[in-house]
């Protein structure tokens, strides 16, 4: 299965499709590099696209951001995306036998790598400044592909699925704020240049 079908399935179908990723036989190594590596490029280009190109209005002043300093941001924000998922998924395995869940780091990557998929499909709206939130409300998803992926790749109990989502949403948005703010003090945004 290609790619685009990949990602359509999960975000449409993944009561279905959860089942079927279990069942494969990639490993991490084929994970990043046959899926996360590339949808997790498309809100790097998007933001990038989006702050340098289409650039953000307010009050009637248009203002866009350096072009070398975006790109340096978009390189590195896409780097700390990858590297996060993988705290992501460690943190997971970690975290399985609290919940009494399956202690399996592959099924943990599985379960972060197909999970963040609304969240990269979103980041193409970051090509419009202006649907930032858009992207932001269509990343949630994740949230509920998450908590179907858990008794299937997981194999968590329904009383600890609750609990277990919570603490794994708790990382994800530390790892996300992370993710985000390493790259800005890196290549500092604030001071975008007028159209």
């Amino acid at each position: 299965m290609d790619i685009k079908d990949k990602a359509i399935d999960i975000c449409l179908r993944p009561i279905e499709v959860w089942p079927e990723i279990k069942q494969e036989r990639s490993g991490v190594r084929e994970l990043y590099e046959s899926y996360a590596a590339i949808l997790a490029g498309m809100p790097a280009a998007a933001h990038f696209i989006g702050i340098t190109v289409v650039g953000i209005s307010f009050l009637g002043t248009r203002y866009r951001a350096p072009f070398l300093p975006a790109l340096g941001y978009a390189v590195l924000s896409y780097c700390f995306s990858l590297a996060g998922l993988y705290l992501f998924a460690l943190a997971a395995f970690g975290l399985a036998p609290r919940f009494g869940s399956r202690h399996s780091f592959l099924n943990a990557m599985k379960l972060g790598v197909y999970s963040s998929t609304p969240c990269w499909i979103g980041g193409i709206l970051f090509v419009v400044p202006a649907l930032m939130p858009v992207a932001i409300l269509l990343s949630l998803y994740g949230i509920y592909l998450l908590y179907l992926g858990l008794p299937v790749l997981m194999e968590t109990p329904v009383e600890r699925r609750p609990l277990y989502l919570a603490a794994l949403v708790a990382v994800g948005v530390a790892i996300s704020a992370i993710a985000c703010l390493l790259p800005a003090s890196f290549f500092p945004q604030g001071r975008m240049g007028t159209v």
